[in-house]
């Protein structure tokens, strides 16, 4: 080799010996900001922000907090009783000014203990948590309500929405609250949030509504049928506490002669039942009011508000898939424009008590623990207090699979219903299943049938029941626990698979096709969904409901996912011809289960629920015909995953490290390649 060459091979060497270096002091480089950033990055706590999970981002700065209460007055010359609570140090309120978050509340901005002390609502564990961390907490009783004055004419009026309006910016002009605003609350302080943010209060910043209704009639009466136990007790249970449950005054009535005075006014409340029962038909005028309660008092008639003057609002919905509002958190999403994010858990309208945790251990297949007010401090932080915590970077949608691994129980999604759903019938046919001794024992299969004549009869039993502690018990405190469902499966009309040889993924929105007939001229049909295990046991999984008379189909007035929609005006109404099939179409609660392999998929089809809904009982009980032939075909409408859509985004992920593998291979084979052409020369 020549002086020349071995000179440009020394130089080759160099070059290479330095790229070496650069390539290891970036990787270095990159390992340090990998773990912090500046001075002392190793000593810097690490930053974790993902759905559940939250630290370094933030930290508890406060460890103590004053509590005041006073009146506010809005516009007409109401007052309102409002609680504050403001982090301190040695008992003073600080003085810098704060982010507050705030709920509007039906059920007492405090309440008295069996000791007689007063719990604030700062008094809970997870309020507490985000007040040290910087957030005044506040709460407000509505007009009508606690300690507030004011009548209350109806639910989720024009009055109560202004309220919210003028607390809103109420907050934001005193010297302690730096302007940022935002919400929390959940069930009837959910709904509030949503008033709120349709109102336009430029300082009202971001909202967390949970288990929060989007359409009053669909609650009030899904289906047409409605639902009197729920209304019935929880009308009671506001009227006791607007007129008879002591409440704490605001400091400057401590001897409770306002409290006392607002009370009084209370008792020209217009309670729940007094507006919902007469209101057989989504129009239906309340008598003497002229109004329409089902659409002007509804929580989506504020929906116009919240897109327009409400659109910098960042709304989180948080909703459960055994909530009595599941189909509304998603249509809240699927209806708004603003920034927005919504996380469906697997829980309940009142949380995950023992009652929800016996019902569903087995479904979920481990004890389920997730971290919610993590979740509001992500939101707070980003939308309150500008920190840069990557909760916008996610997918808007998070949803918690029932029955999936633990490691891959919780999914994300850009769109609901989700684009890879197959929506798969499962057809009704003669029996046996020889799984229950149910009426008839039908089958349920994915191919039609065949024969143009075939049904089963089935008088009706009118003490049929989902059960006493339901999701329906547990919206308003009184207890979830579902038990065996073939204990009501067996007075009832049922079709189930044969043992599934695969497990099978629904997510989404089942939707029933029925053909009935009937020696009535209307009936309501209850559908239930549920999954049978090797032991013949039934887990209740979905339900939905729908009166014969509703069945008529109707263009939504907003997104409805889809989903057949009956919009329930008196003029809408149509009996059943006696004896002539006709078809009811309609769809039950979302869910996201896994039907596990050698379990049953069993569609369960009853006349009444005696325990949760209002149907009208005839003497004798009506026989109703469930027709299954080719002519009419009755059948359920799942929305499966199939595994290969479950293993694309696995998939996916392999592939893109396998493109990186062979590309950095590529790059170095190539420059090995021209080292060595440069070395020969």
């Amino acid at each position: 080799m020549s002086d020349k060459n071995k000179e440009e091979v020394e130089i080759m060497n160099q070059s290479c010996k330095k790229c070496v270096q650069f390539i290891l002091i970036f990787c270095f480089c990159y390992f340090l900001v990998s773990i912090g950033s500046g001075t002392g990055a190793f000593l810097q706590e690490e930053k974790v922000s993902e759905p559940g999970k939250y630290k370094g981002y933030s930290k508890p700065i406060y460890d103590e907090w004053v509590r005041l209460s006073q009146y506010v007055t809005v516009r007409d010359g109401t007052r309102l009783a409002v609680d504050i609570c403001r982090p301190a140090k040695n008992g003073i309120p600080v003085s810098e000014p704060l982010p507050l978050i705030w709920t509007h509340s039906r059920y007492h901005r405090a309440h008295y203990t069996e000791e007689g002390k007063i719990r604030s609502v700062v008094d809970s564990q997870g309020m507490q948590r985000i007040l040290k961390h910087g957030y005044i907490i506040a709460a407000v009783d509505v007009r009508g309500g606690g300690a507030s004055f004011g009548i209350r004419r109806g639910i989720f009026t024009p009055e109560e929405a202004q309220d919210s309006y003028d607390i809103n910016e109420w907050f934001a002009k005193q010297p302690w609250c730096d302007g940022n605003i935002g919400m929390f609350g959940g069930s009837y302080l959910g709904i509030t949030q949503y008033i709120a943010a349709g109102m336009g209060s430029p300082h009202l910043k971001a909202i967390v509504p949970e288990v929060a209704m989007f359409d009053l009639y669909s609650f009030s009466h899904p289906g047409g049928v409605y639902q009197d136990d729920f209304i019935r007790d929880w009308s009671g249970l506001v009227k006791q506490l607007d007129i008879d449950t002591p409440t704490p005054p605001v400091d400057e009535d401590p001897q409770s002669v306002l409290a006392k005075e607002a009370i009084e006014l209370h008792k020209a409340n217009v309670f729940p039942y007094e507006y919902t029962s007469p209101s057989t038909y989504r129009d239906t005028m309340f008598p003497g009011k002229h109004i329409k309660p089902s659409l002007e008092w509804s929580p989506n008639f504020y929906l116009k508000g919240i897109n327009t003057k409400g659109s910098h609002v960042a709304v989180y919905t948080v909703g459960g898939w055994y909530d009595i509002y599941p189909r509304d958190a998603l249509a809240w999403f699927n209806n708004l424009k603003n920034p927005q994010k919504v996380i469906i858990l697997p829980g309940s309208h009142s949380g995950t008590g023992d009652g929800w945790k016996k019902t569903t251990r087995s479904l979920i297949g481990f004890d389920f623990k997730f971290d919610l007010i993590a979740e509001h401090l992500r939101w707070y932080d980003y939308w309150l207090k500008g920190i840069d915590n990557g909760i916008m970077d996610e997918q808007p949608i998070s949803y918690f699979i029932m029955g999936a691994p633990e490691d891959n129980a919780w999914r994300t999604a850009r769109k609901w219903p989700l684009p890879e759903v197959e929506k798969t019938h499962f057809y009704f046919h003669g029996g046996p299943s020889g799984s229950v001794n149910s009426t008839n024992d039908g089958l349920l299969k994915k191919i039609s049938a065949e024969n143009t004549s075939g049904g089963d009869t089935y008088q009706v039993d009118y003490t049929t029941t989902s059960g006493k502690t339901t999701r329906w018990t547990d919206g308003r405190g009184m207890g979830f626990e579902y038990g065996d469902m073939s204990v009501n499966d067996k007075k009832a009309l049922t079709y189930t698979t044969a043992p599934l040889e695969e497990d099978s993924e629904v997510t989404g929105h089942p939707v029933v096709s029925l053909w009935v007939s009937s020696t009535a001229r209307d009936g309501d049909f209850f559908v239930y969904l549920e999954e049978v295990d090797t032991e013949e046991y039934s887990h209740y999984i979905t339900e939905g409901v729908l009166r014969a008379s509703h069945r008529k189909l109707s263009e939504p007035p907003f997104k409805y996912a889809g989903l057949p929609y009956h919009r329930s005006f008196e003029e809408d109404i149509e009996f059943m011809p006696e004896g002539e099939p006709v078809q009811l179409i309609f769809d039950l609660h979302p869910t996201s289960n896994i039907f596990n392999a050698r379990n049953r998929i069993r569609i369960t089809v009853s006349c009444a629920d005696q325990n949760n809904f209002e149907t009208p009982e005839l003497s004798p009980p009506p026989t109703i015909t469930m027709h299954r032939n080719s002519t009419y075909a009755s059948y359920v409408t799942l929305p499966v995953i199939s595994s290969e859509a479950i293993a694309a985004p696995e998939l996916g992920n392999l592939l893109i490290i396998i493109v990186i593998v062979i590309v950095l291979t590529v790059a170095v084979v190539s420059f090995s390649w021209y080292v060595k052409s440069k070395t020969k020369k």
